[in-house]
C-alpha cells in the first residue's frame, strides 16, 4: 500500500525512526531526537530495529494507554510500563511474531505525566549484549486533560502525518497478527464480517487510536477477498496518518496479465461522475443506476437511519437514482467510511494482484520467498483470483513442521483464518494468469506535491525495504511448493506428523465449506434464485450468484483433494526432505502413510444441514470419494445434498427439494472439465 514524505524520507536510515508516535503533530507528544534516545544508544535501535506506537495517539489519563513495542531482531527481554511516580504498573514478556517480533503492554487507567517504555534484555554483557544496549527505553507523555482530537482536512481524505518506513511496516506487521491471533490446538477463527474484528478491542491494537471513539460507530464493513487487503491497509494508513492510494486495474484476458491504467489516492480522488465503461447496462432510461455491487464492500453506518424517500406527487414518475455515488460526508470518520465503500470497494479487485511481477504500475509488488520477506501483512494472490493476507508465521519446532497462517474473506463477508498448503494457496506458472505469488504493498511517497509509487527497482535499493525479486516467475509449480516448504520448515520433516498436517488442513478446508453451502441453503429459503453466468464468469460476477455458489472454492478443495490423496507419492518424490524412519525404505514408509491416510480420512467427521435444516454426518472420506459429484456441486440453485454429492435415490437425498435448472445443469455439463482438470479457464 502506501508510503509517505519523499522518497528521500523513505530511505532515512532506522535509526531515525526510533519513535513512530514523535511524528504525530496533532496533540500528541513531539519528542526531540535526543530526549528519544535517552536511553539505549543509537546503534542498538539500528541494529535491533526498534519502534514504539502509544494509543491512542494522543495519550491521556482519561483513556487506556497501551503500547505496541517491534523490534526487527528476535530479543528476549520483558517490556514494562513504568508509572511517573517510579511504580512499575505493567510487564509482558510475551514476545510475539517473527520477524517483525512484537511485545504489547497495557495499562487501563494512566496516570497524568511522563511514563516510560522499556524493554529490559535478557543476558546483558553475554552474546553481543553490551551495556548499552541492555534497556530501551522511550518516554510516553500522558496528558491530564483530554487533547484536540485529529480533524480532516481539505485536500485529502485524511491527514498524512507520517511516512512509509521500516518501522511503519512492522508495526503494520504486528497489527496484523494481533488481529487474527489464534490458537494453533484449536480449530481456526471465522467471523462473519471484518467489522467483527476491528470492534474487538482485545484484538484491534489501533482501536479508538484517534480518540473518535470510531470505532464505535457500528460501520459494517464486508469486504470480499480482492477488498480486504485494500481495507486493512487503508485502514491502518488511516490511524497512522500513512499516505495511500489504489490502482484501477483490468482484469486480464486474452493471454495478458491484467494492467492498471489509473491511479487514484487520498489527495487525488477517483472522479465518480458517471460509470465505467463497462457498467453501463442496456437501459430504456439513462439515469438507470447499475448493477448491485452485492456484498463487495459493503460498508454502511448502521447508526445513521436512511432519509425518508419523498413521496413523488399522485401519477408522477419516481426521480431515477443517480449513476455517481453520495458526495463524500464531512468529517474524518464519515469520510473513511465513505472512502472504504465508494472509492476502494468499488475500485479494486482479484485482477488488481495478479498483474505481472515485473510490472511497475501496480499497487503491489514480488517478494523473494524468504523467512525475512514473507511477514504479516504480505498478500498472496493465486493465478485464478483469489487473494490472501500472511496472519502469522510459527517456526518449526523439533517435533513440529513450520506453519503459516493467512486470512482471506469470502463474497459472503465471511473472514477466516487459512493455513498455507497447496489446497488453499494455488500456483501456476502461465503468463497468460497474470502474476501470482506473494507480493507487499507498493512503497507510495509524498513528491512534488503529491503523491507516487515506488518502482521495483527504487524499492530494491531502498533500505526500508530492498526485498523485491521476480524469482517466483521463473518458478515450476512444484518448485514453488518445494521452495516454501524449505522456507516454512527449514529442516527435515517427520513425514507422517507432515502428512496428518495436510489432512487435517483439507479438514478445515471441508469444515469451511458447510458454512459456504449453508449460506446458500438460507439464501434459498428466502424463495430466490441465482442467475448463473456463462464460460469463465462463473468464477468471477457479482449478486447471488457470486455470494453464494463456489466455483472457485470447490476447485481449490478438489485440488486440496488431491494433495492429500497424493501425500505418499511425494514423500516417495522427495525423500531427502524428509526425516526417513531408521531401517525403513521409502516403499515401506510410502506404504505406512497409506495406511493411516485411510485411517485418518474415516476417522474425521462432519455435520451440514439439509435442506429441512436436519443434520447428516459425513466423515472427510466420504468427500474424497465423492470428488466426480464435487465437479458438479457448487450451484446455488441446487439442493445442499447435491452439494455434497449425495447419491440420487439416498437416504441422506430424501430430503432435497431444490435442483438447478436444466438449462444450468446443461452449462454445468459443459463447464465440467474445467474442474476435472482442476484448471480454470482463462478469460477472453
Amino acid at each position: 500500500m502506501v508510503s509517505a514524505r519523499r522518497l528521500a524520507a523513505v530511505t532515512t536510515r532506522l535509526a531515525a525512526v526510533t519513535t513512530v508516535f514523535s511524528l504525530v503533530a496533532t496533540a500528541a507528544l513531539i519528542l526531540p531526537a535526543p530526549a528519544a534516545r535517552a536511553q539505549g544508544a543509537p546503534a542498538c535501535d539500528e541494529a535491533a530495529g526498534i519502534a514504539v506506537l502509544p494509543s491512542p495517539m494522543a495519550p491521556w489519563k482519561g483513556a487506556p494507554l497501551r503500547v505496541l513495542f517491534t523490534s526487527e531482531k528476535p530479543l528476549d527481554g520483558e517490556l514494562t510500563l513504568t508509572a511517573p511516580n517510579g511504580t512499575v504498573a505493567a510487564r509482558s514478556r510475551d514476545r510475539r511474531g517473527g520477524p517483525p517480533y512484537f511485545w504489547v503492554a497495557e495499562v487501563a487507567q494512566p496516570a497524568a505525566g511522563t511514563w516510560q517504555v522499556t524493554l529490559t534484555r535478557d543476558g546483558a554483557g553475554s552474546g553481543g549484549t553490551t551495556a548499552d544496549c541492555a534497556t530501551i527505553t522511550r518516554p510516553v507523555a500522558v496528558q491530564a486533560n483530554e487533547p484536540p482530537r485529529p480533524k480532516a482536512q481539505a485536500g485529502s481524505v485524511w491527514p498524512v502525518r507520517a511516512s512509509w518506513t521500516r518501522a511503519n511496516e512492522n508495526l503494520f506487521s504486528a497489527w496484523v497478527e494481533r488481529l487474527f491471533d489464534a490458537p494453533l490446538d484449536a480449530p481456526p477463527p471465522s467471523w462473519k464480517a471484518l467489522h467483527e474484528v476491528l470492534r474487538d478491542r482485545s484484538r484491534n491494537l489501533l482501536f479508538n487510536h484517534l480518540g473518535l471513539a470510531e470505532d464505535q460507530a457500528n460501520l459494517v464493513i464486508r469486504p470480499d477477498c480482492a477488498d480486504l487487503p485494500y481495507f486493512l491497509r487503508a485502514y491502518f494508513a488511516f490511524k497512522m496518518g500513512l499516505p495511500y492510494g489504489y490502482a484501477k486495474c483490468t482484469r486480464g484476458g486474452g493471454g495478458q496479465a491484467p494492467r492498471c491504467p489509473a491511479w487514484w489516492n487520498i489527495q487525488r480522488e477517483e472522479p465518480r461522475a458517471a460509470p465505467p465503461p463497462e457498467e453501463l447496462v442496456a437501459s430504456a432510461d439513462p439515469a438507470a443506476p447499475p448493477p448491485s455491487p452485492g456484498l463487495f464492500g459493503m460498508l454502511r453506518q448502521q447508526a445513521a437511519a436512511p432519509p425518508a424517500p419523498a413521496t413523488p406527487a399522485p401519477g408522477a414518475k419516481p426521480a431515477p437514482k443517480p449513476w455517481s455515488p453520495p458526495p463524500r460526508p464531512a468529517g474524518l470518520v464519515p469520510g473513511f467510511a465513505h472512502y472504504l465503500k465508494w472509492s476502494i470497494g468499488d475500485g479494486v479487485h482479484s485482477g488488481s494482484g495478479r498483474t505481472a511481477l515485473a510490472d511497475d504500475n501496480t499497487d503491489y509488488y514480488p517478494v523473494a520467498l524468504s523467512e525475512e520477506t514473507l511477514r504479516p501483512g504480505t498478500i498472496y494472490a493465486d493465478p485464478y483470483g483469489h487473494l490472501l493476507v500472511i496472519a502469522k508465521r510459527v517456526p518449526q519446532s523439533g517435533d513440529a513442521a513450520g506453519v503459516m497462517l493467512a486470512v482471506d474473506a469470502q463474497p459472503d463477508g465471511t473472514v477466516a483464518i487459512k493455513r498455507f498448503w497447496r489446497g488453499n494457496f494455488l500456483f501456476a506458472d502461465d503468463p497468460a494468469l497474470g502474476g501470482p505469488g506473494f507480493k507487499r504493498f507498493r512503497p507510495v511517497v509524498l513528491e512534488g506535491g503529491g503523491m507516487r509509487r515506488l518502482t521495483n527497482r527504487e524499492i530494491a535499493k531502498n533500505p526500508n525495504y530492498g526485498d523485491v525479486s521476480l524469482e517466483q516467475g521463473k518458478m515450476s509449480v512444484e518448485a514453488f511448493y518445494d521452495r516454501m516448504e524449505d522456507v516454512i520448515s527449514p529442516s527435515q520433516l517427520d513425514p507422517l506428523r507432515a502428512m496428518k498436517e495436510a489432512i487435517q488442513a483439507l479438514d478445515e478446508q471441508v469444515r469451511a465449506r458447510v458454512t459456504s453451502v449453508e449460506n446458500g441453503r438460507k439464501y434459498q429459503i428466502t424463495g430466490k434464485s441465482a442467475d448463473m453466468p456463462d464460460g469463465a464468469a462463473i468464477f468471477e460476477t457479482t449478486g447471488a450468484w457470486e455470494d453464494f455458489a463456489t466455483p472457485s472454492r470447490d476447485l481449490r478443495l478438489l485440488i486440496a483433494i488431491d494433495v492429500v490423496r497424493g501425500y505418499p507419492d511425494r514423500v516417495a518424490r522427495r525423500p531427502e526432505r524428509y526425516a526417513m524412519p531408521a531401517g525403513k525404505s521409502v516403499a515401506d514408509v510410502k506404504a505406512e502413510l497409506e495406511a493411516v491416510l485411510a485411517a485418518e480420512l474415516s476417522s474425521r467427521k462432519f455435520t451440514y444441514p439439509r435442506t429441512d435444516g436436519s443434520p447428516w454426518t459425513l466423515t472427510v472420506k466420504d468427500v474424497v470419494d465423492r470428488v466426480k459429484a464435487l465437479e458438479m456441486a457448487y450451484n446455488v440453485n441446487d439442493c445442499a445434498e447435491l452439494r455434497w454429492g449425495a447419491p440420487e435415490g439416498s437416504q441422506e437425498a430424501s430430503t432435497c427439494k431444490g435442483r438447478a435448472s436444466s438449462s444450468q445443469r446443461a452449462k454445468m455439463a459443459d463447464y465440467r472439465a474445467w474442474f476435472a482438470e482442476r484448471r480454470r479457464p482463462p478469460r477472453g
